[in-house]
């Protein structure tokens, strides 16, 4: 009986170790992400990201700094062409280097780990969050001012409402990819009926005679260089999120169609 209880398990165990050999002799499997980003939702994603707070609270900070309002069209201009320009090289990058993880996976191949990680790890810890919670605080803002009427709201409440969106949004990103771009291109789709609707209300002013500040529209420029770096820096975080298809390109459904999609 021992003999028998022996011999079932030294065949037993000889059965684990090929196991383990031929798991061991497999080539190691790659993790790959779903293909479910089509040219709708790599657009809007560009343009979700970028059409964000910046927009609706830095032109009062340009225009203030820079002093004139001939002079923040023109900072408005140079920010924009700047962007351009970059996300072309970012569509460049795109096609060449089919894979997540934008800035990241370009220093990687480019350079070497260690300033990868270094840009990561200060990305994650530091440049994202801020980014981040500024705009949870923007949008907080906007969303509780007509509860209080004229007085200020309570600074808990902006935090409270900042955090529960942020948590939210989270959650949802992590639930599903397609769920996730079905509310992206919603609020891409609100966000640029709001500003179309903006721009139609200036060029009726405009219409109507209003040309008032566009006479010696240069006049009182700030041309101190703290000025001009400060209304140019917040020009730029209006443009922030030109970037971000590219950290995800492993999961765009045709990778080649990144340069279409920074173009629209």
């Amino acid at each position: 009986m021992k003999s028998q209880v022996a011999e079932k398990y030294v065949s037993l165990v000889q059965g684990m170790n090929v196991g383990v050999g031929l798991h061991q002799g497999s080539p190691p499997q790659k993790l790959k992400l779903k293909r479910e980003l089509g040219m709708l939702g790599a657009v809007s994603l560009i343009v979700g990201t970028a059409v964000g707070s910046g927009i609706f609270m830095t032109p009062q900070t340009v225009i203030s700094s820079i002093g004139s309002p001939g002079a923040s069209l023109v900072i408005w201009a140079s920010c924009g062409l700047l962007a351009i320009l970059a996300s072309f090289c970012y569509a460049e990058l795109g096609t060449v280097i089919k894979e997540s993880g934008g800035e990241y996976i370009y220093i990687l191949r480019t350079s070497c780990p260690a300033l990868a990680f270094m840009f990561i790890f200060s990305s994650v810890l530091f440049v994202r969050p801020a980014g981040i919670a500024g705009i949870g605080l923007s949008f907080a803002a906007y969303v509780v001012t007509p509860f209080y009427g004229d007085c200020p709201p309570p600074v808990l409440v902006v935090k409270c409402v900042a955090a529960a969106a942020i948590i939210t949004l989270a959650t949802v990103n992590c639930m599903k990819v397609r769920f996730a771009m079905s509310i992206q291109v919603f609020f891409t789709v609100v966000k640029v009926l709001a500003l179309a609707g903006i721009i139609i209300g200036g060029v009726v002013m405009l219409i109507k005679g209003h040309t008032e500040n566009f006479e010696n529209s240069f006049e009182n420029t700030n041309v101190g260089v703290n000025s001009i770096g400060i209304a140019f820096y917040q020009g730029l975080w209006s443009y922030d999120g030109w970037n971000n298809l590219n950290s995800v390109t492993e999961e765009l459904k045709r990778p080649e169609v990144s340069g279409r999609a920074f173009r629209g």
